[in-house]
């Protein structure tokens, strides 16, 4: 029995504004709300406009795509253990910019997002032709051969920047961390809103696809248009929130399992409920992160890893069982 969809919505869009506002309120920096609704210019002001409300919006922006991203994929893929992290599209990604790095340092910021846009689709066919090699009930092995995967490419990413001194450049693109997002830093995140809404007017066909080949040609959709276009949107939320903020991994693994697990496979409905709680979801690690040792700062990389490595050992033990 499958939850309402609306209800479900609902209560996810109300503990994001809470969320939202707390996100805002927490911080090192001196802020008071009373001199911030003062009408005049103040230091209250200026952070909220210079650091809060960008951060806030970023991770906002970064939870509900890749929570997106990684329910195209598993509707795509036709498995509930795979995500963008988890198929070697972060890692390539990561891959692509420390190569631009090296061979183009003056490139701009549009190069670097298309070189790691252009690695994450290379990495996540290279991941689809070595699954096919895979016998079809051996759908658990499907992330494993995946992370096997993103850890041979993260090795030799590794290897190259260790060589050559970019540990450090590295360092960012693989770990997630919304602590030095400020304005003029961000902006580039919006455009994933842009991709997960064109995600939301191709659903229907996506879930078509989802059903397999022969159904999707019986109904009349071009089945490697639809499946192209989204692997690309894919490959473009993970190049854009690589670029700007580092790798998160799970948050489309843990997201579409659950919102799956109420509401069912149906994309149209199921999208906007994906989006909030990814949303909410990260927002929720990175208040943690801000307040667990205060005033020092976990990466919210790596209070959803610890959330993430839980609940996707716990769907590999559910699914075992069944």
């Amino acid at each position: 029995m499958t939850a309402k969809p609306v209800p479900l919505i609902l209560y996810s869009l109300s503990a994001l504004v809470l969320l939202f506002a707390l996100s805002l309120s927490v911080g090192v920096a001196q802020f008071s709300w009373a001199d911030l609704f003062s009408g005049s210019l103040n230091d209250s002001a200026e952070l909220m406009l210079v650091s809060r409300l960008p951060r806030t919006f970023a991770i906002v922006l970064t939870g509900a795509s890749l929570a997106v991203a990684g329910m195209m994929m598993q509707i795509l893929m036709r498995n509930r253990f795979v995500e963008p992290s988890m198929v070697g599209a972060s890692q390539s990604a990561a891959l692509g910019l420390l190569l631009t790095a090296i061979f183009f340092p003056a490139a701009a910021l549009t190069a670097k997002m298309a070189a790691g846009a252009v690695s994450a689709m290379a990495g996540m066919l290279l991941f689809m032709a070595l699954i096919r090699r895979l016998p079809p009930t051996a759908q658990l092995l499907v992330p494993l051969v995946g992370m096997i995967f993103g850890g041979v490419i993260e090795s030799v990413a590794v290897f190259i920047a260790y060589e050559l001194e970019m540990m450090q450049m590295l360092g960012v693109w693989q770990q997630g961390d919304f602590s030095g997002v400020l304005l003029g830093r961000y902006e580039l995140l919006w455009l994933t809103g842009v991709m997960a809404l064109l995600a939301y007017l191709i659903a229907d066909q996506l879930t078509i696809v989802g059903l397999g080949e022969t159904v999707a040609v019986n109904l009349g959709l071009n089945s490697r248009t639809i499946l192209w276009a989204g692997l690309i949107i894919v490959a473009l939320i993970t190049s854009l929130v690589v670029v700007t903020v580092g790798n998160i991994p799970f948050i489309g693994l843990v997201v579409p399992n659950i919102v799956s697990r109420m509401m069912g496979d149906k994309l149209r409905e199921s999208l906007p409920a994906v989006a909030l709680m990814g949303a909410g979801l990260v927002l929720l690690c990175d208040i943690v992160g801000r307040v667990l040792v205060f005033p020092f700062e976990i990466p919210v990389a790596t209070v959803f890893g610890v959330v993430g490595t839980g609940v996707f050992l716990w769907l590999l033990m559910r699914q075992k069982a069944v």
